[in-house]
């Protein structure tokens, strides 16, 4: 098998032409074997960004946070909001209220009374939908932020007027109410959305 030509310095050449006689080929040169300088776009980005982490953590120092809070924010754990009622225990209680129901377009469908009562630790609850007649029980499924979300399932419903599953979320509402929202999909696939403010 041929060798690859050799290219002459400052010309270019076809692969088939032979060197002039007399005028031996060179290698190629100015080319380098060190790595491009690196990019200093995002130094001013990394700068202001550890300049800011470094204020927060001062902050949250000086405002009696301790380690626990210097370590939440690095670990990014506690972006979530915090507010008077972060605490799942500020949930426990009995509550109720008025729903407003609409459909996936939006357009109203009903309203309604519910009754909550969210059990010690936050976990469990029950619910009874006064003006249906449906009852049933709560189970904590997830905590996003200050938001709790529930499992509701079914545990009467003498008219079958009401769905056997559902999620409540509840997340502080104003003046120590709470906003309550119920989602749940109908027997023939329409999802439909209640929310109201239970005090």
């Amino acid at each position: 098998m041929d060798s690859a030509p050799e290219l002459r310095a400052g010309s270019v050449s076809d692969p088939g032409d032979d060197p002039a006689p007399g005028n031996p080929s060179t290698p190629v040169r100015q080319m380098s074997l060190w790595p491009p300088p690196r990019s200093n776009r995002h130094t001013g980005r990394r700068r202001r960004q550890v300049a800011r982490t470094a204020v927060a953590l001062a902050a949250l120092v000086l405002l009696g946070g301790g380690g626990y809070a210097a370590w939440s924010h690095l670990d990014g754990a506690r972006e979530d909001t915090v507010t008077t009622m972060s605490d799942p225990e500020a949930f426990v209680g009995a509550w109720s209220g008025r729903m407003s129901q609409v459909d996936t377009d939006g357009t109203p469908v009903a309203e309604w009374d519910a009754e909550v009562r969210i059990e010690d630790g936050a976990q469990r609850g029950s619910t009874a939908w006064t003006t249906f007649s449906c009852s049933g029980t709560l189970d904590l499924s997830a905590r996003d932020g200050d938001r709790l979300v529930y499992a509701y399932t079914e545990t009467a419903d003498p008219q079958d007027r009401c769905v056997d599953e559902s999620e409540l979320t509840l997340w502080p509402g104003p003046d120590g109410r709470i906003n309550a929202e119920w989602s749940s999909v109908t027997r023939e696939g329409t999802r439909m959305v209640s929310t109201g403010i239970l005090d």
